[in-house]
């Protein structure tokens, strides 16, 4: 293992060079194996950790659709940038919205024109502010999976305790399990296993990935974010495949119970229902989105009608490609040039958890070596 890059760049090289080791041997009776992680956050630890660099040349990670911001279609934000352009309307969002390219703006530069954009750290936080200032409506752009719905669910329930008629949400929310049936269905990728997501697991716990195993015969590991987590998932992952089994393994479980986090479920079925919605990339998927159900009604910003200019994609920008599992950054002809970080073409290179902004941080820099 001396001649494998990055280990020598850990704290502590040991146990990652005992792992590392590990997969090889595991890898050895296999011609290839193919995992997706889908979560950002795993994204960044493959890329930032360099571990793509420490795997057998024949095991292959894809990045799937774990980002909410990036599989936010353009049509959203158009309709969120149309309504910050309304008098007495104030936008909140989490920071990751603002640098997002609409059609033609985005958040921030709406907010340099002189919109009423404001980023908060919580959602409790944009009814607090619609509270203070009860003549203006308060959008709040409600865009994630399973790990942040149930604090927007929270906030929402708040405003109507309270009697805040104000207060709205935009609601952009996905259910990652619907989104998943896809992926594994996708004979493009072939993928032998799921790197699946801690936070979104904590939430879920760990029956929603059955029916991946079992009904497509696709082994899942719940995997935490450090680089031995990760490294740890992908051994699991390479064991089952060499005794050609498929089940669920949660191998994060200081975070992850297998029944989830109850509580946090029953908040979200009580505010939100199921709703097919487009995800970018993926299309429109059945039940894959939230709504509010008709007791929250009054809270839905979708009450506002709005004139929203057409939706156009950014021309050359792979991002669904990229969120698909099926192209690379490397492999889009703008990464790296016209698109970068300070001049973004796609969601994918804007947000702290996209697949592009990571290669763009982490994935450029040669590799050093033990």
């Amino acid at each position: 293992m001396k001649n494998i890059p990055f280990i020598s760049a850990f704290r502590d090289p040991a146990p990652v060079r005992g792992l590392v080791a590990r997969i090889h041997e595991q890898a050895k009776p296999l011609a290839k194996a193919t995992f997706m992680e889908v979560c950002g956050t795993h994204t960044m630890s493959l890329y930032r950790h360099g571990i793509r660099s420490l795997l057998p040349k024949h095991v292959k990670m894809l990045s799937g659709p774990g980002c909410p911001v990036c599989v936010t279609p353009h049509a959203y934000l158009d309709r969120a940038i149309a309504l910050s352009r309304q008098p007495g309307f104030v936008i909140t969002t989490f920071g990751d919205m603002m640098r997002v390219p609409g059609s033609t703006s985005s958040l921030q530069r709406e907010r340099a024109k002189g919109a009423d954009i404001r980023v908060v750290y919580s959602t409790l936080d944009a009814v607090d502010m619609a509270e203070r200032e009860p003549n203006r409506s308060f959008v709040f752009l409600g865009v994630g999976f399973e790990t942040t719905s149930p604090t927007i669910a929270a906030a929402v329930v708040s405003a109507q305790h309270r009697g805040i008629k104000n207060f709205f949400i935009a609601s952009a929310a996905k259910r990652v399990a619907p989104a998943l049936d896809v992926i594994v269905q996708d004979e493009r990728l072939q993928l032998d296993g799921l790197l699946c997501p801690g936070h979104v697991s904590a939430i879920l716990g760990t029956s929603v990935y059955e029916p991946l195993a079992n009904d497509h015969g696709v082994p899942c590991v719940i995997a935490g974010f450090e680089a031995l987590d990760v490294l740890q998932g992908i051994s699991m992952l390479l064991e089952q495949v060499v005794d050609r089994q498929a089940k669920v393994q949660n191998a994060y479980r200081r975070a992850v119970e297998p029944q989830g986090n109850r509580v946090a479920l029953a908040l979200l079925d009580r505010v939100f229902e199921p709703v097919d919605s487009t995800w970018r990339g993926l299309g429109s998927l059945p039940a894959s989105g939230l709504r509010l159900r008709s007791a929250f009604r009054d809270f839905d910003a979708d009450r506002f009608e709005v004139e929203v200019e057409p939706t156009r994609e950014p021309r050359g920008c792979a991002c669904g490609d990229i969120l698909r599992g099926i192209l690379t950054p490397f492999e889009c002809k703008l990464f790296g040039t016209v698109c970068t970080p300070d001049s973004p073409q796609g969601a994918c290179m804007v947000s702290s958890e996209g697949t592009c902004a990571a290669a763009f941080r982490y994935g450029q820099t040669p590799a050093p070596t033990s």
